[in-house]
């Protein structure tokens, strides 16, 4: 789709073109960030630009699990955290550190398309669980979907691409049903958490702490959302010093932080971001370019999950397949994504982190297109 995208703007004018197809931040980062970052890549003393411990600099990663302590809800050191390549980064280093060649991990549908990718680059499979009707965790279908070869469970939350925020009553439930999974199949189960939206929430909503829940847990996380550095690629693994074989994770963990080709996480950025905790675009741009399209979603006639937090609007469509709305659409000169990427055929993804002038000229083509198809069947 992006490159779809870039070919319409040669054929018809960027200005031409709605392309929500990407969830690229159109937001410039804060200007606490270029300041830092001026000063940061400024700094000469000797090895600045040297080679740093594999799980990060010290210091950067006792800034962090200072903020991340904050975060989870429990006491976090910097031996608990890893610098990463991003958000992606720390999901492979922690996949490679606790799965083996023939073993599963189990994601709720839908979910980000990369997953299953990241678990077959160390041999294990990605085995898909449904989600409720409003896209929340489903306990149950999660303890029906546990095997022998189960080593992981993968959540999202704030959720891409539905915008679901899983609330603490459903993190504790499936925090139950994984202690029951490990007594019955005598195999720890970890609960890895893909949070780098964790900041882009809205009207004054929490994203529950999944540590405070669950001991064996992990949080992968990155600074592309809340900072709009998606190009950077930095962000951070964080183990629960609750787990009885943290040590022994952490080991195994900052080996594979080098052996994988990352090697580490870019030192200019580590140093950056680690005097930015808690700073943030401003997610109230973000709220009203929600809150814009969905009143043209609501007078066009589109069902729709009212995203709690992201940048992305998960649409019903009004066919069983979804792709004749995004193939509708394109011929409208909007670009959208279909569910059946994220496993979730029927509905299509709409990003919104773009410029109010990209939803502004959109109103018409997303209204003809759902005129186009009638009631919903």
């Amino acid at each position: 789709m992006f490159e779809e995208g870039a070919k319409l703007k040669i054929l018809h004018g960027v200005d031409k073109v709605c392309d929500f197809s990407i969830g690229n931040p159109d937001m410039t980062p804060p200007q606490e960030f270029q300041t830092v970052l001026m000063e940061e890549a400024g700094r000469t003393e000797p090895r600045i630009h040297g080679y740093m411990p594999n799980a990060g600099f010290p210091d950067v990663r006792e800034a962090v699990a200072a903020f991340a302590s904050d975060e989870q809800k429990v006491d976090l050191t910097g031996r608990h955290v890893l610098m990463t390549c991003g958000a992606g980064g720390a999901l492979n280093v922690a996949l490679r550190a606790i799965t083996n060649p023939g073993d599963e991990v189990l994601a709720s549908a839908p979910c980000f398309v990369e997953y299953g990718f990241y678990c077959g680059n160390y041999g294990a499979t990605l085995k898909l669980v449904p989600s409720t009707d409003t896209f929340d965790l489903d306990p149950k279908a999660f303890a029906d979907a546990i095997t022998e070869k189960t080593a992981a469970v993968i959540i999202n939350s704030p959720h891409n691409p539905t915008g679901r925020v899983y609330p603490e009553e459903t993190l504790e439930e499936l925090a139950e049903v994984l202690d029951a999974a490990q007594k019955r199949t005598g195999r720890r189960i970890y609960l890895i958490s893909d949070e780098p939206y964790r900041k882009i929430v809205y009207n004054g909503l929490k994203v529950p702490p999944v540590m405070a829940s669950y001991p064996h847990s992990l949080v992968a996380t990155s600074y592309s959302k809340d900072l709009s550095l998606p190009g950077e690629r930095i962000g951070y693994l964080a183990v629960n010093p609750a787990a009885e074989d943290s040590e022994k994770l952490i080991g195994a963990l900052t080996l594979c932080n080098r052996i994988l080709g990352y090697v580490n996480a870019p030192g200019l950025m580590q140093r950056t971001v680690a005097r930015l905790q808690g700073v943030s675009v401003d997610v109230g741009i973000y709220q009203a370019k929600r809150d814009k399209l969905k009143r043209i979603f609501d007078e066009a006639g589109f069902e729709y999950a009212e995203p709690q937090g992201t940048f992305y609007f998960w649409l019903k469509s009004p066919v069983e397949d979804e792709r004749e709305v995004v193939d509708a659409l394109k011929k409208e000169l909007i670009l959208t994504v279909p569910g059946r990427g994220f496993a979730g055929p029927g509905w299509f993804r709409v990003s919104y982190c773009v410029d109010d002038a990209v939803i502004e000229r959109s109103v018409e083509g997303f209204r003809k297109v759902r005129k186009l198809f009638g009631e919903y069947c």
